[in-house]
């Protein structure tokens, strides 16, 4: 267990260097989209692993990929 929490922070160490170097280095369209996105994949990583929502009901499963899901779309769209 200690190590699948260890190597999910490790994953998230290495997604937010990822959106760094991709916010510097890339053309401004595309910048939005990706970090968005890998937003959305980091705030999965922590509400299934940290937050143990993967042993919840499928009610707030779906609740949590609906939610993150439209917050990612409406970010999209906005900026």
């Amino acid at each position: 267990m200690k190590l699948k929490l260890t190597s999910t922070f490790i994953v998230l160490i290495l997604l937010t260097l990822v959106s760094v170097f991709f916010a510097f280095n890339i053309s401004s369209e595309l910048i939005v989209a990706i970090v968005v996105c890998l937003s959305l994949l980091k705030f999965y990583l922590v509400a299934f692993q940290f937050m143990e929502l993967k042993n919840a009901n499928v009610f707030w499963k779906v609740l949590l990929l609906a939610y993150g899901a439209f917050m990612g779309l409406v970010l999209i769209i906005l900026l």
